[in-house]
């Protein structure tokens, strides 16, 4: 199965961008849905946005959605996650996630990055 590696977490202003990467070990990264999730202290883990296979269909919550851009190389087996027009709200745990096309659930994780803006 595929395992996943988050970097480029880190501390950024309001206003500003970061972009996170998602990189995926095996053979097989292409036959995989990605999400990405966050996570803020005390709170519930919430979704963000999620790519198809083929990179070609993105979905984002509504918080997001504007602000935020998933991407995908499949030849580089990465997905990225383009953080623009951050706000302090914004600040967590963020994870990426793989789903294959018959699971229901995200079922790999990686291990997170951290993300803080501050105001």
């Amino acid at each position: 199965q595929v395992q996943l590696v988050e970097s480029g977490g880190g501390l950024v202003q309001a206003g500003g961008s970061l972009r996170l990467s998602c990189a995926a070990s095996g053979r097989t990264f292409s036959s995989y849905a990605m999400g990405w999730f966050r996570q803020a202290p005390g709170k519930e883990r919430e979704f963000v946005g999620a790519i198809n296979r083929s990179g070609d269909s993105t979905y984002y919550a509504d918080s997001v959605t504007g602000r935020f851009t998933i991407s995908r190389d499949n030849a580089k087996n990465t997905v990225y996650l383009q953080m623009n027009s951050l706000k302090p709200e914004d600040t967590a745990i963020y994870y990426c996630a793989a789903k294959v096309a018959w699971s229901v659930d995200y079922d790999i994780w990686g291990q997170g990055t951290q993300v803080t803006v501050s105001s």
